[in-house]
């Protein structure tokens, strides 16, 4: 009697991010917001818990990533005014690398803003930050000219640098803030789903002996990936926030 042949392989896609609810209207990538949230209030915490001039390990741990923020990235692109804004952007910063890395951590294996809305609402928080500090500061009016109003050039230049600037400065920042970082999680996200669901297939379903013979390969090329994507998680962390601060530090100045 003849076998019937394999099941030919189907790649993951963007159905394989619509994860079903986990019990009632609750679903994975929620459950990752919170537990991040319990995660990162936790280890501040526990690198806090007994403050020392001579620090422990994980107070070292927890002062040196506070002082990556501060002095990396707040204090550069903020200026005279950063220290006011280095608690939010080091929560911002542990909260993004967390749910970053999510999607290599076993078990957990999906980062949370490879769903679209999660950095949607995380790029519109901080599009309604930069931009209230600025009107605060400069008044609606003021924040507009500073923001879209190019200083020492032509009249007739203004006209058509005017529109492209309040698109550029107003509008398209905080897409293009959540689109990189949506892009860059569900890309690498996606190739991994290919690399280790590719090996799956090839290893145990294939009938093909040069499949099976190089079902090895895909999987080694996952963990390639998987060390590739880690850099890439914690990277696209660190321009998010520097994204962020740069956006603060604009709206406060006093000149475009």
């Amino acid at each position: 009697m003849a076998t019937a042949p394999a099941p030919g392989f189907e790649p993951p896609g963007v159905a394989d991010f619509n994860l079903p609810p986990v019990f009632g209207e609750i679903t994975k990538p929620v459950l990752l917001l919170v537990f991040s949230a319990i995660i990162i209030f936790a280890a501040f915490r526990f690198t806090v818990r007994k403050p020392a001039l001579v620090p422990s390990k994980s107070q070292f741990l927890g002062e040196s990533f506070h002082g990556i923020v501060r002095n990396s990235i707040a204090r550069d692109m903020i200026g005279a005014e950063y220290l006011k804004f280095v608690p939010f952007l080091t929560a911002l910063f542990a909260f993004l690398l967390v749910n970053n890395l999510f999607g290599i951590i076993p078990l957990i294996q999906f980062p949370t803003f490879s769903h679209p809305g999660v950095p949607y609402a995380l790029a519109g928080l901080v599009w309604l930050l930069y931009n209230y500090l600025g009107i605060k500061r400069h008044g609606f009016a003021g924040y507009m000219r500073i923001s879209t109003w190019p200083p020492d050039v032509p009249w007739w230049v203004r006209i058509i640098l005017t529109p492209i600037e309040f698109i550029s400065n107003i509008l398209l920042r905080p897409v293009t803030l959540s689109l990189r970082l949506f892009g860059n999680m569900f890309a690498g996200h996606l190739l991994l789903l290919l690399f280790i669901l590719g090996g799956q297939y090839m290893l145990f379903t294939a009938d093909s002996i040069t499949l099976k013979v190089m079902a090895p390969f895909a999987f080694a090329m996952g963990i390639v990936f998987t060390f590739f994507e880690a850099f890439v998680q914690v990277v696209q962390a660190y321009i998010f926030v520097m994204l962020t601060a740069s956006y603060i530090g604009t709206s406060l100045v006093d000149h475009h």
